[in-house]
């Protein structure tokens, strides 16, 4: 299976990544720890991270919402495009995942923007919402089990502010994955 997001061989595929954007190495020190993992492909690829870091940067995002956060790429992806005083919830079920997460928090100095919720992600966005943040949450990701989806967008819907992004990965597996197969 490729570890990228684009379908091209590795002489094309390193080719753009030296033009199309640079990936910090505690984000590359991540990437490269993840690929020992067995379920090293549920990380995003580079240019996800570096896609989701310019849209927290072009829209202005202060707080952010992670639905899965496996080993972290994405959260420290947003986490270092947001502003000092942003914030990220990360929301995942995995002490053992996200326990390499917060080691590379830690070193890129983004630890203090990130408060990691260990529960159900539904019981986590439901605390948000309890807490106050309705309308609130300038982005949100979801990239956790899909079946889950249709909750989360829901929920989502009560958390982002109007002209919020909500970014959703791999939606089509579902519905694609058997005609493209």
């Amino acid at each position: 299976m490729s570890t990228n997001t684009l379908n091209l061989n590795d002489q094309l595929y390193q080719y753009y990544q030296s033009v199309a954007f640079r990936e910090a190495d505690v984000l590359k020190d991540l990437r490269l720890e993840t690929q020992n993992l067995e379920f090293f492909n549920m990380q995003i690829a580079p240019e996800q991270g570096a896609f989701m870091a310019m849209l927290v940067q072009l829209s202005g995002a202060q707080r952010i919402v992670e639905v899965g956060t496996f080993t972290g790429y994405s959260s420290l992806s947003m986490a270092m495009a947001l502003p000092d005083e942003g914030e990220l919830y990360a929301l995942d079920i995995s002490e053992e995942w996200t326990n390499i997460a917060r080691k590379y928090w830690q070193k890129a100095g983004v630890d203090d923007k990130i408060e990691l919720m260990i529960a159900p992600a539904v019981k986590s966005l439901q605390a948000l919402l309890q807490q106050g943040l309705n309308n609130q949450i300038d982005l949100m990701f979801i990239d956790a089990d899909k079946p889950g989806y249709q909750a989360y967008f829901e929920l989502g819907l009560q958390l982002v502010r109007k002209g919020g992004v909500i970014l959703f990965d791999n939606v089509l597996w579902g519905v694609m994955w058997p005609m493209i197969r």
